[in-house]
Parts: structure tokens; sequence; C-alpha cells
């Protein structure tokens, strides 16, 4: 995934209509049986255990019949057919998360065996992963060529680049009606929604078992709102409030102060371990040597690096604790020894096509997803309020949402989540998540009435079940892995301890990241 941050975006909006009503759109013809078989090659090679299927699905399903659009999906079957519960689709958030690559993920074993989906989930559940529309394999999009943005960005705290990067972002906004044309509008999360009922009854399933991620939890909570007899056991972690008709603007409002809290928690990790990094010994003093680095990169730019992407870098990192060391490690180089070089490689932005299709999707289902301000003043105000309180606002105005401002197509009129009739659904976040604040994980939760909310005490990191070893919660685990298996939920809301944080042995600050790994979970 391109390196991002979180939307923050704040003004009020010029017309708020009522929410939509929940009505699951005629599909067409029933989709055909999937038939599965070879991936490609990006895929095939870190995950041969995955099979793959093309599924066609309707570009406009207000046009059921009419033309189409490919689905890229893929399958890691269960391991014991005698034990089979059926499909579980996947999806690890965005929007434009790479889904049908992610089922591989959550399957393959690390080189101590250990997989992120225990053992008996893979037994009996067809993990299930697709690349939603406009997506990877499934008829990407683009916006424009990969250059368009420069390197470094405008310094998005200075008056004097607002003219220049309202410009930036509305011609980004022209290039996407352009060059996407015709599927544009039909890009939102509703019609994602859709095509994962076309793959539920492609697979021959009656049920959609289904555990979303970020993003996926909105995804997820919008077909709970389409198709809700047809939910079957669900798992949503790191969640999304779905009830504002301005969800993505009132999401990144919470956002801007939930990204400073984890990173002044990070700060306060920094200092424990200061006879490693030397850059104090308490937050402040830490706080001190980031704030003078900042102040460096905003007066002059290191090559491709400025303030814009140091401050984006930072807000990746925040995501979960992988990169702690390794973004440490390149500050106190640079601090201490005067040497820029590995910080400007960890910061340098993503300039590859594959990241440029990132940013159009992403903008491409926000914008239609959801009403948005028009007034650059009151973006402006707002970004300025919330500066007094994080250092985030101004870089998530200008890097997510401001391109919605001029976006060629109309927004939908969101889908109503109205939480009835469902089955039991499990719930997962932690208390400080950065990008999914606590607080609209309560609001998702009074919304689905039959839901079970676990929470990950004295923790920020972005997401608590299914994590990758080194940030493994067993307790997550073994709780949902027993829903998954069973259908049996907590037996009212709980919390477990949080995960362990990375220590600095020296064993881990001589290992390397994987920049394109930040947002592992």
């Amino acid at each position: 995934m391109r390196f991002r941050l979180p939307i923050v975006l704040a003004a009020t909006l010029a017309l708020v209509a009522p929410a939509a009503p929940a009505v699951a759109a005629p599909s067409g013809h029933p989709p055909s049986p999937l038939v599965f078989g070879a991936c490609p090659a990006d895929i095939a090679q870190p995950f041969p255990a995955l099979t793959c299927a093309t599924l066609q699905v309707p570009i406009d399903y207000k046009r059921p019949y009419g033309a189409t659009l490919p689905l890229l999906v893929t399958k890691h079957a269960a391991k014991d057919p005698s034990k089979r519960l059926g499909a579980l689709l996947v999806n690890p958030g965005g929007p434009s998360g790479a889904g049908a690559a992610y089922a591989g993920s959550l399957t393959r074993p690390d080189g101590t065996g250990f997989t992120r989906l225990q053992p008996a989930v893979l037994d009996a559940y067809d993990v299930i992963g697709f690349d939603p529309r406009g997506v990877a394999h499934s008829a990407p999009i683009s916006c424009a060529e990969p250059t368009y943005f420069p390197t470094p960005q405008p310094d998005a705290e200075s008056p004097a680049s607002r003219n220049a990067l309202w410009n930036l972002w509305s011609g980004y906004a022209d290039g996407c009606g352009e060059k996407v044309g015709a599927l544009l509008p039909h890009l939102g999360t509703d019609n994602v929604a859709r095509d994962m009922d076309r793959i539920r009854g492609a697979l021959g399933e009656q049920k959609l078992n289904y555990v979303g991620f970020s993003y996926g939890t909105y995804l997820g909570s919008v077909y709970t709102a389409l198709f809700p007899q047809r939910v079957g056991r669900m798992i949503l972690d790191g969640n999304i409030d779905p009830t504002p008709a301005d969800v993505w603007y009132q999401s990144g409002l919470a956002q801007a102060e939930s990204f400073q809290k984890r990173f002044d928690s990070y700060l306060g990790w920094v200092a424990k371990y200061d006879a490693v990094f030397h850059l104090g010994s308490t937050g402040n003093e830490v706080r001190a040597h980031w704030d003078k680095t900042l102040a460096d990169f905003r007066t002059t730019p290191h090559g491709v690096v400025g303030s814009h992407e140091l401050i984006a870098t930072a807000a990746v990192v925040m995501y979960s604790e992988s990169a702690w060391i390794a973004f440490t490690r390149t500050l106190s180089t640079y601090v201490v020894g005067g040497d820029d070089s590995a910080l400007v490689d960890f910061a340098a932005p993503d300039t590859s096509a594959e990241g440029e299709q990132s940013t159009a999707l992403f903008n491409a289902v926000i914008c239609v997803d959801s009403f948005w301000p028009v007034s650059k003043a009151r973006y402006e105000r707002d970004a300025a309020r919330l500066a007094k309180v994080s250092q985030f606002a101004w870089d998530n105005i200008w890097l997510n949402g401001s391109a919605c401002r001029d976006w060629p197509v109309p927004n939908h009129t969101p889908v109503h989540v109205s939480g009835k009739g469902l089955p039991g659904i499990l719930m997962f976040n932690t208390i400080g998540d950065p990008a999914t604040p606590y607080a609209g994980a309560l609001k998702l939760h009074k919304v689905l009435r039959s839901s079970v909310l676990v929470t990950e005490r004295d923790s920020g990191k972005h997401c608590v079940f299914s994590n990758s070893r080194a940030l493994v919660n067993t307790a997550a685990n073994d709780i949902g892995t027993k829903y998954l298996l069973t259908g049996e939920l907590p037996a009212g809301d709980t919390s477990i301890p949080g995960h362990a944080l990375p220590v600095p042995t020296p064993a881990a600050l001589k290992a390397s990241i994987d920049k394109a790994s930040l947002l592992e979970r």
C-alpha cells in the first residue's frame, strides 16, 4: 500500500441529505460458479498455495445486464475437507487495499510455521481474497502519471503553499474524470459490497462469512445493511463509525488528535531506550529532537524529502510498532551523527505507478462515498484549529480528501446502516488506535446491536486480530478463532491485555525493514 496519511478533513457541509435506505440493487444474471486455477505471477510467486479465478460483475448495478468488469478472486482451500465450514472472505482495508494477495498473507506460514489465521481456521475454511473494483488485478484505475506529484511536496503548513496545493489536487481530480471516465461514479463502497455478494453467490455459499480490517469494517457494515439476511459469521477489526452522512469527513476529524496521541506515546517509548538511540531520556527531550529535525527539513528539504514527507512517514509508522526500531534508528543517525541518508531513504515518497493507482482508487472511493465540504476556507479554518493539538492536521488535509472538493462526479447518498436483523458479530479495537479511534468503534457497536466488542487495553496499534507473530495478541486470536469455528461470542463486551512492544536488541537494530510492510499488522 502507498504511504498515506489517514484522512483529516474539517469543514461544514454544503448539503446534507437524508441517508439512503438500504436497498440491494438487482444484480443481473446469477453469477457462474468460480473456476479456480493459476494465479498471476505477482501473487503465485509469494503465495503458491493460492488459486485464482475471475468473476465478471456489473459496472453499474442499476443496469445489471449491462457492461461488466473483472474481479480477481483468490482461494486458500480448507486443509481438512471433513472439517470444512465454508468460505471466509477477507478484506485488508484501504480503500485501495489489494485483497487478493491478502488471503496469502493471512494463510502463509512464516519461518517458524506461524500463520496469522490459526491452523484450526485454515482447516475449516476456504480463505477467500479479492481485489476490489478499480484495484490491482480488478480493472485498476489511474488518474495521472506517477510523477504528477512534486517531490518534495510543498510545505503543508505554509500559507504561501496553499494555492499551489489546491491547484495540485484539483488537477488530480480533473485527471480522474478524464482518465477513468464512465467507471468513476461506480467505485463506491456500496458497489464493492454488492460485488462481495456476487462472490458469495459464485462460491455457492448461502451466507457470507467475513473478516474485515479498518476500511473493511465500513465495507462490512454496508454489506450488513444491503444484505442482512446473508450475513454469516463476521469479524470487524479497527472500526469506522458508519452513521454520519459525511462519514469520511467525520472520520478524519477524529484522526487528527488520535495520531498525535499515538505519536506522543511513541516518543515515550523512544525515551525508554535512550542508551540505544541517544535521543533523550524523556518524551519532551525526544520531541525536541524531532521538532528540530522537522524544522530542518521544512527550511531546507533534503533531496525528495521535506517536512510533508517526514510527517507522512511518521503517521504510517504509527499504524503498528513493526517499524518503530528502524524509523528511530534513522532519526538517531541524523540527529546524533548528522547523516541524513538513512532518514531520506526511509521517508522517500512512493513514485511508482502502483502508488499512483492506489492514490487514485483511494480518492475515487472516499469522494463518492459521502458528502464533502466545498469551501476552501472551511478546510483551512478547521486544519488551523486541529493544528493547535496535532502536527498531522495540515498534511492530512492535502494528502487525503482535498481532491473531493472538486470531484468530477456526484457523491452517492450513503447507505444507512441500521443493524437490524443480524446474527452475532464480533468486533475488535485497540483503545488507542490512531487510524480508527475507539470512539468510532463504540458508535458502530451501538448500531450493530447483536455485536460484542473486544477491546485491547494499553495499545495504540491499528487492529487486533490475526496480527503477525511479532505483534500477535494470543487472547484476541483465541476469541476470534472460537467464534469462527463455533459461532460462539464472549458473554458480553470484554477487554484483553495489550501486546508486547518491540525491544531494540542488537539483532533488531541490525535488521532491515521492507518499506512496503510498514502497515503490516
